[in-house]
């Protein structure tokens, strides 16, 4: 398969595999312990690799969110904790929930270094969330890091499809009440916030997805054919072991 092949096959489900620590019964802990509710912890955490910064540039980074939301939130999270410790737990967490759901997946390691050639070639100019979490300590095992990649891999291709859209003149709101209407709630927005979703922006979607993925497929292609196959079938293999 090409690269552009790989990232059809696999994106959905780095997508879904790269968040499943995120509400786990042992972050939720973690994020206790730091004085977090559950929400908190997702904001503070996932965002905290920015560092101490003001609310709209969390908002810039995640899309997607409320900004009203997004600054309620991480202005009250941050009283509790500081977002660099958030951020930091939060990637330590990711290797934990791995090790407690990975251990058994079968050749992690070859995965692991396929994951982490691609890593290596991956653009961060305008991704700062991409940039801020890989550059957060690596597990030093393969189930931790395994994870870790998921998620990684996972934030670059949602800064890429912030790019994309913004190329083709979506704001993330209208993308997600296209993509995610069930959600729309969680992410702080209400009923009158819905865009007019017509023919139109069902193609300029279409178009802004297909961009990403030209976006990211430069990353993939440094993987030989074996590795893509290796890449694919590890991807999900994790997949599985991580379902619900």
């Amino acid at each position: 398969m090409d690269a552009l092949e790989l990232v059809h096959q696999t994106s959905g489900l780095i997508g879904a595999a790269g968040a499943a620590f995120y509400f786990a019964p042992a972050t939720i802990a973690r994020g206790q312990e730091l004085g977090l509710d559950r929400v908190q912890f997702y904001g503070l955490g996932r965002g905290g690799v920015l560092g101490d910064v003001e609310p709209a540039v969390v908002s810039s980074a995640f899309g997607y969110f409320n900004p009203a939301m997004i600054a309620n939130l991480w202005n009250a999270a941050r009283e509790h904790c500081s977002p660099r410790v958030a951020g930091a737990a939060y990637m330590e967490c990711c290797a934990e929930h791995g090790r407690a759901r990975l251990a058994g997946v079968a050749d992690l390691a070859s995965f692991v270094a396929a994951g982490e050639k691609v890593l290596s070639a991956c653009e961060v100019e305008a991704f700062p969330l991409f940039a801020g979490v890989a550059a957060e300590p690596a597990a030093p095992d393969a189930a931790g890091r395994a994870m870790q990649i998921l998620t990684i891999l996972r934030e670059y291709r949602g800064c890429a499809h912030l790019v994309a859209l913004r190329a083709m003149g979506i704001p993330s709101k209208d993308a997600h009440f296209v993509k995610r209407p069930g959600d729309i709630r969680m992410f702080g927005w209400a009923d009158d916030d819905a865009p007019t979703i017509d023919d139109a922006l069902r193609a300029r979607m279409d178009d802004a997805e297909a961009l990403t993925d030209r976006i990211v497929a430069p990353a993939y292609a440094t993987l030989t054919d074996a590795e893509r196959e290796l890449f694919a079938a590890g991807v999900r293999a994790l997949a599985d072991a991580l379902a619900p």
